[in-house]
């Protein structure tokens, strides 16, 4: 296990978890949210090989519709 931040909280991921594997550990549905990994804007197609390193910190952002 490693430990991370997400939005400002501590939480224990098996270590080689990748960006993908993080949203699918929270429930998050990939399709409605952006990824920040220590400061920087990740693209979606780069989730499944991004491996989280310990002491990473992961912003996740939902986008919401409305009008």
């Amino acid at each position: 296990m490693i430990e991370i931040v997400v939005n400002g909280e501590t939480r224990q991921v098996p270590a080689g978890t990748t960006i993908t594997g993080l949203l699918a550990i929270l429930s998050i549905p990939p399709e409605r949210v952006a990824v920040e990994l220590d400061r920087a804007i990740i693209k979606n197609i780069f989730w499944p090989e991004t491996e989280l390193r310990p002491g990473a910190r992961v912003e996740i952002v939902h986008f919401v519709g409305g009008g």
